[in-house]
């Protein structure tokens, strides 16, 4: 089996039709995300961002639409095993392990990456979060919001992923935190982790991704490279109401 390359696809999601009970969430939603690319996926409130991921992930699994994970099909596989095929899950609400110290909660996510790779080790993450360092043995129920985020990041990191998943990457943040977890996201970027990023600072999401998507009531919208979609404030106002 030859590597993968930069041009093929970590994540392919071609008609996905997601449901929750007899609610019709998602219509049709397809998208790519190819090896090293950051990507932001964009829309108000209630608009089917977070069932994408959990479709694409396997917690809520399409009842119609196919699912690819470098190349392979793995629609209506566990959650668990689509993401040990290197995605590291950054979930809306951190799912933090409140009885974990901060050192336990890092550890017990630690693996090798898919291709073998240990890049991400406990030092770098705490090299990366200082301020976990100060906290690596207080329990992570006891940390304040950014920190448990600083976690839930350090924690898929310590996966070795070839993509990161982050849900609503700042909701509800300090200004000076969220500055602080835009620095590692961009830190990321830069180590060739591709990225698909939820979150509703649309200005910082647009000057960091390759690409941007916009979703409208389970549909995707648009599909263009960032600097196109910041050249276009109409349709920004259209869709976001920026």
């Amino acid at each position: 089996m030859t590597a993968m390359t930069a041009a093929e696809p970590l994540v392919e999601a071609e008609g996905l039709q997601t449901y929750y009970g007899r609610s019709h969430v998602l219509h049709g939603v397809s998208l790519t995300i190819r090896r090293g690319e950051t990507v932001c996926l964009l829309g108000r409130n209630g608009m089917g961002k977070t069932t994408t991921i959990k479709s694409v992930l396997g917690f809520v699994p399409p009842r119609d639409g196919r699912v690819r994970i470098k190349g392979a099909d793995l629609t209506g596989a566990p959650a668990n095993r689509i993401v040990r095929q290197g995605i590291g899950y950054v979930p809306e609400g951190r799912g933090m392990f409140p009885n974990l110290t901060v050192r336990e909660s890092l550890l017990m996510a630690s693996r090798a990456g898919t291709d073998g790779r240990r890049d991400w080790t406990l030092e770098r993450v705490l090299h990366t979060f200082p301020r976990l360092a100060e906290r690596i043995d207080n329990l992570a129920g006891t940390l304040s919001g950014g920190e448990q985020q600083m976690v839930a990041i350090g924690r898929a990191l310590m996966t070795n992923p070839d993509l990161m998943i982050l849900d609503e990457a700042t909701e509800g943040l300090a200004p000076l935190i969220r500055r602080d977890i835009w620095r590692v996201i961009r830190a990321i970027k830069e180590t060739g982790i591709a990225t698909l990023v939820v979150d509703k600072n649309v200005k910082v999401l647009l000057d960091l991704c390759d690409r941007s998507l916009i979703m409208v009531k389970g549909v995707l919208v648009h599909d263009s490279p960032s600097a196109e979609l910041r050249a276009r404030p109409d349709i920004l106002q259209q869709h976001i109401g920026l």
